[in-house]
């Protein structure tokens, strides 16, 4: 059974880029953590402590949704990451890895539209940089609808390479987003109920599967 950590830039992206992933993890045995970066709402018009409360119970209850043991909040203020050293980025993430000692990463993809999607993705290389003692063998990147569709696609393009076949997990996905309702988008939007149901479908139909999510594998080390 492999310890298995979600590196996620905000609250919801967990369940955007790889609910169901999650949930496959748990029922075949391994044990999920997640970590949120930034608070998810500090950037918005009039947000207060309630609004950042209430994500967070969200995100509470999207985790007993899809099996994940527990969540960390690192609290880092929103849409303005690049605004600190990344040092001081990675430093927070650092000990939480350290701890958990995982065996697989699953985070942001460097292109993405949204700035703390890619502060992410870069803290969470560094804090994973394969030295003897790192516990770290697999990393991939995912897809986050209304960021990663979004972004320049002359610049770096989310091109999947590792797909995983969720048909007994996208109702468990689609459940941990329900959770986060206000987050969600009526159609037509990338962020709609509907359109993740046919990414789904569409991900998973491209490599001749029913149902899958699409990663991007950035690292895989075969040890002893």
């Amino acid at each position: 059974m492999k310890t298995v950590l979600v590196v996620a830039a905000h609250t919801d992206d967990e369940a955007l880029g790889c609910g169901g992933t999650i949930a496959r993890h748990v029922a075949e045995g391994d044990t999920v953590y997640a970590v949120f970066m930034a608070d998810g709402v500090t950037s918005r018009a009039e947000a207060s402590p309630q609004d950042i409360e209430n994500r967070n119970h969200a995100a509470e209850k999207a985790r007993e949704i899809l099996g994940i043991t527990k969540n960390f909040y690192l609290g880092l203020p929103d849409n303005r990451l690049d605004s600190l050293p990344l040092i001081e980025v990675i430093q927070q993430l650092e000990p939480i890895i350290q701890q958990l000692q995982p065996a697989v990463v699953y985070t942001h993809h460097h292109g993405d539209l949204n700035v703390d999607h890619k502060i992410t993705h870069q803290a969470v290389l560094t804090a994973c940089r394969p030295t003897p003692n790192n516990s770290v063998r697999e990393i991939y990147t995912f897809e986050v609808m209304s960021s990663t569709e979004w972004a320049n696609p002359t610049c770096e393009p989310f091109i999947p390479n590792y797909f995983v076949e969720i048909n007994d997990q996208l109702n468990i996905k689609i459940k941990a987003l329900q959770a986060y309702l206000t987050e969600m988008r009526e159609e037509p939007h990338s962020r709609s109920f509907s359109h993740i149901q046919h990414l789904a479908k569409h991900r998973g139909n491209a490599v001749g599967l029913e149902k899958a999510e699409a990663f991007f594998s950035i690292r895989t080390i075969r040890a002893q």
